[in-house]
């Protein structure tokens, strides 16, 4: 029998509040999800009632900021909210909620007429018309971008504008939401009573305080920090998902992590944020060749290079096993120079930077984790099972992504889901209460730990998985838990969550005997409906990870 796992920190060691403030309802996270959900908030609240929003560092430093191909949508001629449905469900390979994709499908189009209302200035044809491009998994041209390949940049520019405009929304920036205070056990009608914050600032709101309030909006993101490779921010170190699963909140299909196909390699040593290919770049003709200038997505899928990002992840990293190569090429030279300018400006100046021009090079790429589908499991109204606290966006798993996102349902996701919190949290709100006394065991790991679990979650629980990694990775991280932080500091806080979030997400995989969309299990190569067409749902209690298997029913087969 393998030794018991030690248990986790039941909560953040942390200095006593020094500080204390309150709101009716805090949105923590400023991307798409948190200020969308602030912006609605603000009009469907009853009047007087406050909206405070808490960002981890600037209100722009999140990943909506980085996001290049778009956001999609049936506004196309020809294309209809069914036609993306079937595309969204078959790219989730089963794992989807249908009724989640339908609210998202559905009522996509609204939400980005009214993004649009707001300012955003996406990009027009030569007759006036919305430009509109395709992405992997897509049968219809439906990704509405920005700036060619600067959509996340302008989404967000219109969405802080917007704040900006709106004063009664208060802001904390450079603050990390460290834990949930409840008004007592969940079971007994406790909930949301406010939320700890270690502002990073100088003045009254310094260090440690609290803010009490009636609901928390979680839309903080995703935990790309937990790899040693990846598309995502410093600032994703997956807080919110283990905030919410310290307070009793259920994590689902935390498993299903999707390692985009192509991010530009810099070399075996080069770790932290890495810069993506956009998937519209492969919309627009680009093509994937190896070493040999094979063509290899063909004969692969139906779609070729632009098949589901699961698909072309699985064919970069076999053709990488193959021939031993430590990545495939993307060849977009025939593009032209006045194309790539127009189109892609962003992507051309960093490839540049990095020392290739797409012009006249081929761009080195690999797949790299990207984007967590799974995260705090919620109902269709971003309800979690925590009383007021909701989450939207990447942090949250509403059912929409399945075992494998589409291209560019993200930016949809975090606007749809956040209009629906906001739609029916204020008819929600509960009472103002004290926190009641926080029983949890209180610990923190050690900072410099995070380059040792980053390397092992890389390792073992990346692109390919095996009952025997994903073994040796609990071992590994339950080594990591044992190692005491001697300082209450940033770093800690922020490795204390990874490694939270780290062994539930090596439990989930360990858990899902098969392969399913971007959870790869080289042992169990076959999908298995008949055992694992449900979902993997993480609890913990006091520091201690339960994992339970959900039945369920494949999705897909009713696209």
């Amino acid at each position: 029998m393998p030794p018991s796992p030690r248990n986790l920190p039941g909560r953040l060691a942390a200095p006593e509040p020094g500080w204390t403030t309150s709101a009716d309802v805090v949105v923590i996270g400023s991307g798409i999800a948190g200020l969308t959900a602030a912006l609605r908030l603000k009009d469907t609240l009853p009047e007087g009632a406050t909206v405070l929003v808490v960002t981890k560092d600037r209100l722009n430093a999140g990943s909506t900021q980085w996001a290049q191909g778009g956001i999609a949508a049936a506004l196309g001629p020809g294309d209809t909210p069914e036609q993306h449905e079937v595309d969204t469900l078959v790219a989730g390979a089963g794992a989807c909620d249908l009724d989640a994709v339908r609210a998202l499908v559905r009522e996509g189009p609204e939400a980005v007429r009214e993004l649009i209302a707001l300012g955003t200035n996406f990009d027009h044809s030569a007759d006036g018309e919305l430009s509109l491009t395709r992405e992997g998994g897509h049968h219809r041209d439906r990704i509405a971008h920005a700036g060619g390949d600067a959509t996340g940049a302008e989404i967000q520019r219109a969405l802080i504008a917007a704040i900006g405009r709106a004063p009664e929304i208060e802001v904390i920036k450079r603050a990390l939401a460290v834990d949930l205070l409840l008004s007592g056990p969940l079971g007994d009608g406790g909930g949301v009573a406010g939320v700890t914050l270690h502002v990073m600032g100088e003045g009254q709101r310094d260090g440690v305080g609290a803010v009490h309030c009636r609901a928390v909006v979680l839309a903080s993101g995703g935990l790309g920090q937990v790899f040693s490779q990846t598309t995502n921010p410093a600032v994703s170190t997956g807080d919110g998902m283990a905030l919410a699963l310290r307070a009793g909140a259920t994590l689902r299909d935390l498993e299903f992590v999707q390692f985009h196909p192509t991010v530009m390699y810099l070399g075996a040593d080069s770790r932290g944020q890495q810069p993506l290919i956009s998937e519209a770049v492969r919309g627009e003709g680009a093509f994937l060749v190896d070493f040999e200038g094979e063509r290899f997505m063909q004969g692969v899928h139906e779609l070729a290079d632009l098949a589901p990002r699961d698909i072309v992840a699985k064919a970069i990293m076999k053709r990488m096993l193959e021939t031993g190569h430590p990545h495939m090429w993307l060849d977009a030279r025939h593009l032209g120079a006045e194309f790539w300018e127009r189109r892609f400006p962003t992507i051309l100046a960093t490839a540049r930077e990095h020392g290739v021009d797409p012009v006249h090079d081929l761009i080195p790429v690999a797949p790299a984790c990207h984007y967590a589908s799974g995260g705090v499991r919620t109902d269709l109204w971003g309800r979690s099972d925590v009383p007021g606290l909701y989450a939207t966006g990447e942090v949250a798993c509403s059912g929409v992504h399945g075992a494998n996102r589409l291209a560019s349902n993200s930016l949809l996701e975090g606007l749809v889901f956040s209009r629906r919190i906001a739609s029916v949290l204020p008819a929600e709100l509960r009472p103002w209460a004290d926190p009641a006394p926080d029983v949890r065991t209180m610990g923190l790991i050690a900072g410099d730990t995070r380059r040792e679990l980053q390397e092992t979650m890389t390792a073992r629980v990346g692109v390919l998985r095996t009952a025997a990694g994903l073994s040796d990775a609990a071992a590994e991280i339950d080594g990591l838990v044992g190692k005491g932080a001697s300082e209450i500091d940033l770093e800690s806080w922020e490795t204390t969550n990874l490694v939270t979030i780290a062994r539930a997400l090596a439990g989930a995989a360990a858990m899902r005997e098969e392969t399913r969309g971007s959870h790869w299990r080289e042992d169990f190569p076959e999908r298995d409906d008949a055992h694992f067409a449900g979902h993997v749902d993480v609890t913990m209690r006091d520091g201690l990870a339960d994992h339970v298997y959900v039945p369920g029913v494949a999705t897909d087969a009713l696209a």
